[in-house]
């Protein structure tokens, strides 16, 4: 507890120590300010000029700031909710310089850094008119994710990982090239570098024991992410006549190295840890061409063409042991495993797209589309199998996969009728493909099931139809209603052998499903008076999955699933005052989920998905140099069904609340500061309260114009 105190008290000492900082820096700027020469009178201000602290528009700033979060709770889970770290931060906001090297060349300067944020951005342009430009960028930003495990109702467990979320930093850099000449060919050449690297929260737990004897996987599990590529890239464009014309190519490469660490049945007699080590070295090569040509003022037709080829080789590991990161060592507590694991896949894709725009008449439109891919894939992978005390055993796969899709769409517009517009889409798109499996993982100790040899043959056709239309019947209301209809069936012919218990394993048994779904929606916006303003939503859909088994399989015809949604939506935006707005919404969303599977066992229930939400925002401008802006915003659900002792417990439960305040001074036409203060408070039930939080925000900033 003593130590968990003087983390805190550190923490909010540094938040405060950058708020000084901050202060001291608006009162050294103000001063230079007061401190500067008298100037010549300048001439009276507009309204506008007066509310943003001057005549002058400063083309170019900088903005600090600096604060932090302190509060109690689960603080991982705060830092995943709202993608922020959850303590002191502070740095460059942002920062903008502009300015003319010559007539005709411009450089320009952003610049981001906030330290703790790991949030960084860096962007130069030079850019000279009719010959080109140059273009130097650098982006970094983390993202964050709680890495606890699950919560059993009926013991009151719980499994934490970490008192703060695990952060992951994403980033590219480029350096882009650009001839634009005012007529012949434009180039533009760019290399980029993108990364991935750091951790990760993994859904993919590990197993515990739970009430003597029930084993429910609650542990928590982690990804370790290492990930890089390089792509070059050239694009050439050219306008000829009536024509633009396109032509492009593109190579990357990259390295995946990514390790999950499980720990399975942590803090019992039978704990070990799982290692799943998962690398991928990859090239890639693309070349795209397009073309849209004016055939008459009244037709446009475009194509486009792209070919890609991708080599992968990959290897991994899965390893059973006391730690992680350890060699292979047979136990006969240490469950299927796999080491040695190497292979390669091939993939070579056709991209062709067809589009035409026509305009019969001038209230009529149509486009017409179509879009052809195809695809050949072919991978093998090889390595050793491990289980137990059991000798290791080599095992082996191959397989091969083809695939084409044709998507036809038709769009049409008629403004024709007085104060309408009508819409309308047809949407098809048909699948053919084909996939054969051979090998896989063997038995091993007596235990498991020999390689797969299975071959499927399917067939896809997915239909969407869709109509709506706008009507203004007065000056201050507009209706706008919609709404559509999708089919999409799935056939497939499989030859399955090997399964285990049954002559057709998944998805054998399946030769048919069928998706449906209606949607309904209409939405209204009504300028009730000049000052007020009223946007109205509701949406209605229903969908059902009907699934049709392989004769072989012994089972009946069902629909395996329906699902209904009411969703509906208020906003009221009122400006009583012109230094006073006011903007409130609401949300509702009643969904649920039936399927007959929970007429026959208590592991899964027919769900509910219903929640709601109210937000408000609101501006107020206190006097000529300052401003207060106020928000909140509520969620509620309450769906959460404790079915632990039966299957898996689903359902939200959970109540959040979020209230921020933000007040800004101008103190002279450089110079404009503000302090922003946020609470946020989650209660959440299925973790029965262990990812509850209740955090607070304290930030400033000073703006700085030039």
């Amino acid at each position: 507890m003593k130590a968990t105190k003087q983390l805190q008290e550190k923490q909010f000492n540094r938040c405060w120590g950058l708020l000084l900082c901050l202060c001291f820096a608006a009162s050294a700027a103000s001063a230079a300010e007061t401190n500067a020469p008298a100037s010549t009178a300048k001439p009276a201000m507009t309204p506008e000029q007066v509310f943003e602290g001057g005549t002058n528009s400063y083309n170019n700033w900088i903005d600090f700031g600096a604060g932090g979060y302190f509060g109690s709770g689960n603080r991982a889970n705060f830092e995943q909710q709202h993608q922020t770290t959850g303590e002191a931060f502070g740095g460059i906001e942002g920062s903008h310089f502009g300015t003319n090297l010559d007539k005709t060349t411009t450089m320009s300067l952003d610049v981001r850094a906030i330290a703790e944020q790991d949030d960084y951005k860096l962007r130069l342009d030079v850019a000279r008119e009719k010959v080109g430009y140059l273009r130097l960028s650098y982006r970094e930003f983390r993202t964050w994710s709680d890495g606890d495990g699950g919560f059993f109702p009926s013991t009151g467990m719980n499994y934490p990982l970490s008192k703060d979320a695990y952060g992951l930093d994403r980033g590219n850099f480029s350096f882009e090239a650009g001839l634009t000449p005012e007529k012949g060919i434009n180039a533009v050449f760019k290399y980029t570098h993108t990364f991935r690297d750091g951790q990760e929260g993994s859904t993919i737990w590990g197993d515990t024991t739970q009430n003597g004897n029930m084993v429910r996987g609650l542990s928590p599990s982690l990804n370790a992410i290492h990930e890089h590529a390089d792509t070059v890239q050239l694009d050439l464009t050219d306008h000829v006549k009536s024509s633009d014309l396109g032509l492009g190519v593109r190579f990357q490469s990259g390295r995946l190295e990514d390790t999950l660490k499980i720990t399975e049945f942590p803090g019992e007699p039978i704990q070990q840890k799982i290692t799943g080590q998962q690398g991928t070295t990859y090239d890639g090569f693309d070349l795209h061409t397009f073309s849209e040509t004016w055939v008459k003022t009244n037709v446009l037709v475009s194509f486009g063409f792209s070919y890609s080829h991708l080599n992968n080789t990959f290897f991994g590991s899965r390893i059973y042991g006391s730690d992680f990161d350890v060699g292979y060592m047979p136990n006969a507590q240490y469950g299927l495993g796999y080491y040695d694991l190497a292979g390669y896949s091939r993939m070579n894709e056709y991209v062709l797209d067809a589009n035409l725009f026509y305009k019969p008449a001038p209230n009529f439109t149509i486009v017409p589309s179509i879009r052809m891919q195809k695809d050949y894939t072919d991978e093998a992978s090889s390595g050793m199998e491990t289980l137990g005390t059991s000798l290791p055993v080599p095992f082996g796969a191959n397989g091969y996969s083809g695939d084409l899709d044709v998507r036809e769409r038709l769009d049409a517009t008629y403004r024709g009728f007085t104060n309408w517009v009508l819409h309308a889409r047809v949407d098809l798109t048909e699948v053919e493909g084909n996939l054969d499996q051979y090998g896989g993982l063997v038995p091993i100790g007596g235990i498991g099931a020999p390689g797969a040899e299975s071959g499927m043959d399917e067939k896809n056709f997915i239909k969407k139809y869709t109509a709506g239309a706008r009507w203004y019947p007065s000056r201050r209301v507009t209706l706008d209603v919609g709404g559509y209809y999708k089919f999409d069936t799935y056939h497939y012919a499989n030859s399955t052998e090997g399964a285990v218990n049954s002559p057709l394993g998944y998805p054998g048994f399946l030769e048919m499903q069928k998706f449906a779904t209606y949607d309904g929606n209409v939405r209204a916006t009504w300028r009730v008076l000049p000052n007020v303003s009223l946007i109205s939503r509701y949406e209605y859909q229903w969908s059902t999955i009907h699934t049709e088994p392989d004769p072989q399989a012994g089972l009946p015809d069902v629909e395996s699933s329906t699902m209904s949604s009411h969703i509906l939506a208020q906003d009221v935006t009122w400006t009583p005052w012109s230094r006073l707005n006011w903007q409130t919404g609401f949300n509702c969303v009643l969904s649920d989920t039936a399927t007959p599977a929970s007429d026959v066992t208590q592991a899964i229930l027919d769900s509910q998905n219903n929640y709601w939400t109210v937000n408000f925002t609101s501006g107020l401008v206190l006097d000529n140099k300052t401003d207060l802006n106020l928000s909140y915003f509520y969620y509620q659900a309450d769906d959460y069904q404790n079915n632990s002792l039966a299957g898996v417990p689903y359902g939200a439960g959970g109540h959040e609340h979020s209230v921020t305040a933000t007040l800004t001074r101008r103190i002279s036409e450089r110079i404009r500061v503000s302090l922003k203060y946020g609470y946020f408070r989650y209660l959440d039930q299925a973790t029965g309260g262990n990812a509850d939080y209740g955090m607070n925000l304290v930030y400033a900033t000073l703006r700085y114009r030039f």
